[in-house]
């Protein structure tokens, strides 16, 4: 399983017409009319109070789709990892408790710092960097992103970085962020090429990435559970990097980007003759299909961000989120 596949279809842009209209901007002058063209002008992606705005109905929509466990209440305001993992973890918490999540505590999110890049082209996106009440001290990062003037702003990247872990972020003198082309050959991994890159480095190591609990620990962890009396795991990884899953990146003031970037992986679970796997969560049993005899594979989605040095040098992932988003058994 080395070919890159979506864990869903990605979504089908509906509004083709309006985004083609949207894409020229008419602005007069004294001296007639000009055609500003969005897809080529390097300009930012909303203002401040669009933002601002678009965090407020996001956080509003995420509380009511987890008091309620009902993912129809959100899904308009998430897209690409988030929208997956997002929606299974609601399906599994409606199963366990089909009137709803008894022990919700809403979200909220104070000193909320927004970083909003010009840049030419769609997608348009920014980042909201946030304090929340849930998760500790840790810092929320959220990747708004639309891909048309008629779109709703949606969250692809929900992740959660230790304070120390956000860096500064290269602005202009009016407080714009520099979006970083995922071709750019100025990173030590190509934004483009950072979700394979990943991938390779959890299947055989090497010296690309930082030593950390994403990386070198999560692979040793990996060895440790390999093998155990009567079961094997195996682990399977795969890159996303198309529609939804693109990645996206952030100058930083040293230089380098914050990249946001999506992984989709597989944990399979075999139990030797006369034996049986792990009993899974109930959790994990309302994302699963089949029947659970010798096998079980976990399939999942991760979303993390990844500090990009400019230049030469090792990726250190500062924030990931990873989700269940189905299994099988067999």
């Amino acid at each position: 399983m080395t070919r890159e596949r979506s864990p869903r279809r990605l979504r089908r842009r509906d509004r083709n017409t309006l985004m083609a209209a949207a894409l020229a901007a008419l602005s007069c002058t004294a001296s007639g009319c000009v055609v500003v063209h969005g897809e080529r002008e390097v300009m930012p992606g909303a203002t401040v109070a669009q933002a601002t705005k678009a965090v407020a109905a996001f956080t509003d929509a995420y509380n009511k789709a987890d008091k309620a466990y009902d993912s129809s209440l959100d899904a308009p305001y998430v897209t690409g990892p988030l929208a997956d993992i997002d929606a299974a973890r609601l399906k599994a918490g409606h199963a366990g408790s089909p009137s709803g999540n008894a022990s919700h505590v809403p979200l909220k999110l104070s000193d909320v710092r927004i970083t909003i890049p010009k840049k030419a082209g769609w997608p348009r996106w920014f980042l909201a960097d946030a304090k929340g009440n849930k998760a500790g001290n840790y810092r929320w990062l959220l990747v708004f992103t639309r891909a048309d003037l008629g779109e709703r702003w949606r969250v692809a990247y929900l992740t959660l970085a230790a304070p120390g872990a956000v860096p500064e972020f290269k602005k202009d003198g009016n407080g714009w962020g520099e979006a970083v082309p995922a071709s750019s050959t100025e990173l030590a991994v190509a934004p483009a090429d950072l979700s394979r890159s990943y991938v390779n480095y959890l299947q055989k190591g090497g010296k690309s990435f930082a030593d950390g609990p994403n990386t070198s620990q999560l692979r040793a962890y990996r060895r440790s559970q390999a093998r155990k009396p009567g079961l094997v795991r195996q682990y399977i990884d795969q890159p996303l990097t198309h529609g939804d899953y693109a990645p996206l990146a952030l100058r930083t003031a040293d230089g380098g980007a914050l990249v946001f970037f999506t992984t989709h992986h597989y944990e399979k679970e075999t139990a030797a003759a006369n034996s049986s796997v792990p009993a899974p969560s109930k959790a994990v049993q309302a994302l699963t299909t089949g029947e659970i005899h010798q096998s079980l594979t976990l399939e999942s989605v991760a979303g993390q961000a990844a500090l990009d040095p400019a230049g030469k040098g090792a990726v250190s992932i500062v924030a990931k989120v990873n989700g269940v988003t189905g299994a099988k058994g067999e």
